[in-house]
């Protein structure tokens, strides 16, 4: 005897069952989102911490001192700037070492051409891709017109004036 009363219990079923499917995907897809407004935050972190490591070299350790980051601009020390920079940046109370590399530029005004000039104070490593999310910080340092001492010369000329240290921040 074959009748269709068990007709409705199997469409009710196969309703149900896609309802199960649909809740499921539901509740599964939602607990996965990465919102839009959540990427950009460790980039501004990053960014805080290399302006706040550029504060800090830009503050004298002595009262009319000079500063860390103005006697390496001073004396175009590209070298040893990526390693203070560096050492500032991985400096944590656990001992972990974030993996972090920098390049840096000097962008001055040469007064005999009046041209905006940009020298490379520290060029990026071999781990530059260009598809990095790097961030960008900058810090002005006023340098004074002293006589310059004997040893390498300062590629922005001996006057006065205000230079750009910037400097790009990214994660390898």
């Amino acid at each position: 005897m074959v009748n269709d009363a068990g007709q409705l219990y199997t469409m009710e079923g196969v309703a149900a069952g896609i309802i199960m499917l649909l809740t499921a995907y539901i509740v599964v897809s939602t607990t996965s989102v990465y919102t839009t407004g959540d990427t950009h935050i460790p980039d501004m972190q990053l960014e805080q911490l290399g302006s706040d490591v550029l504060a800090m070299m830009d503050t004298p350790d002595t009262a009319g001192g000079e500063s860390s980051l103005l006697g390496l601009v001073n004396g175009n020390k590209g070298p040893e700037f990526k390693d203070a920079f560096l050492n500032y940046c991985n400096a944590t109370t656990s001992g972990a070492i974030d993996n972090l590399h920098m390049s840096a530029n000097v962008t001055y005004r040469d007064a005999s051409s009046n041209v905006i000039n940009e020298h490379s104070f520290v060029t990026p490593d071999e781990t530059w891709t260009g598809r990095e999310s790097a961030v960008r910080v900058t810090r002005w340092v006023q340098l004074d017109s002293q006589p310059w001492p004997p040893g390498p010369v300062r590629p922005y000329g001996t006057r006065a004036q205000a230079v750009l240290v910037e400097v790009l921040l990214w994660r390898a």
